[in-house]
């Protein structure tokens, strides 16, 4: 975000007020005894300030264009000061426009951010007049003129630039203060979304609960060992879970198998249509599955696979395995499928 006057409008007031400079020496040309000095430090007006003012190039001056204005500024000020007499018949009138020539250029330098240059220049501008004209001519010829041009070029300068930092910093703010709005709001919906299908789930278990007084009987806290494992995989499973897989997974572990879901965020990148995809192959894979354990993981984004399902088929005892205890060394693979994120054509 930027603040300040459009470039276009600054560049068009300084042109117009160079070129009312130009006339006014033009206007005046017969005053100096010799006009060839004064025509090249035209020259050299015109050209410093076309470049400077050219609709080119980074907002800050480069030093070579900064440098180029300050040479400037000391040869105009040598080649007029030189052809100029103070004490001719009749007056100089506007002979001496270089002063305000050297107050617009060096305005410009210091609008164009390279206040350290415009100010050498004005200050080489106040001691050579004031060598030449006198302390009194000096004030009398407009240096002070030119110097608050400078100084209030400075000023607005470094406040705009100050402006501009404030307001990029208030965007800045503005765009994390909704960045964590929206990650609040999408906090919420997902607590309010996990506590509805814990609700659904549960509901019916806990009026059972309510009814029997807690008297459950073995085939309703083995339901209730399902459903609590269920809860957990709301928990962890996450993007892993839709309708066909939660069937799935309950049924599975109705005939005794141990599952586990983890979604480690890999799915985050898919579309809707891509991620039902994913999870109903899942579905079928735990259907298709007499493992005894299933693990369910994702992969992280970057790649190919999204799901990695792992079925093994234990030799241990049966109370082990309803146990959930850890796979021993002769776990034999009964199922291992990876998921890919996109679908591949047949």
């Amino acid at each position: 975000m930027k603040i300040g006057v459009p470039r276009a409008l600054v560049v068009l007031i300084a042109a117009l007020f160079s070129g009312y400079l130009v006339v006014l020496a033009l206007y005046e040309i017969e005053v100096p005894r010799d006009p060839v000095p004064v025509y090249a430090a035209l020259v050299l007006f015109v050209a410093a300030t076309t470049i400077s003012l050219l609709p080119m190039g980074p907002g800050r001056m480069p030093v070579w264009m900064a440098a180029l204005n300050l040479a400037v500024v000391v040869s105009m000020c040598m080649l007029v000061t030189s052809q100029v007499d103070l004490a001719r018949p009749g007056g100089i009138g506007y002979a001496t426009w270089h002063i305000a020539a050297v107050g617009s250029l060096m305005t410009i330098t210091s609008t164009r951010r390279r206040h350290i240059f415009a100010w050498f220049g004005i200050g080489f501008l106040i001691i050579q007049t004031s060598i030449w004209a006198g302390p009194a001519g000096a004030l009398s010829l407009g240096v002070v003129g030119s110097t608050t041009w400078v100084a209030v070029s400075h000023i607005l300068s470094n406040a705009l630039a100050k402006a501009s930092r404030d307001a990029q910093r208030f965007a800045i703010a503005e765009r994390e203060a909704t960045d964590w709005h929206a990650a609040q709001d999408a906090h919420v919906h997902e607590r309010q979304f996990r506590l509805g299908q814990t609700s659904a789930m549960a509901l019916a278990m806990l009026r059972q609960i309510q009814e029997s007084g807690g008297d459950l009987t073995e085939e309703q806290r083995i339901e209730c060992t399902h459903l609590e494992g269920a809860i957990r995989d709301e928990i962890r499973g996450r993007k892993l879970l839709n309708d066909a897989v939660r069937d799935e997974v309950m049924l599975a572990r109705r005939r005794g198998a141990t599952v586990t879901l983890l979604d480690e965020g890999g799915l985050d990148d898919l579309s809707d249509h891509e991620l039902e995809r994913v999870l109903n192959r899942l579905a079928l894979a735990i259907h298709e599955s007499s493992a005894d354990k299933v693990i369910a993981r994702t992969v992280p984004e970057g790649s190919d696979v999204a799901v990695t399902v792992v079925g093994l088929r234990s030799s241990g005892d049966a109370e082990s395995v309803a146990l959930g205890q850890e796979s021993s060394e002769e776990d034999e693979v009964d199922l291992w499928l990876e998921i890919p994120r996109i679908a591949t054509t047949p």
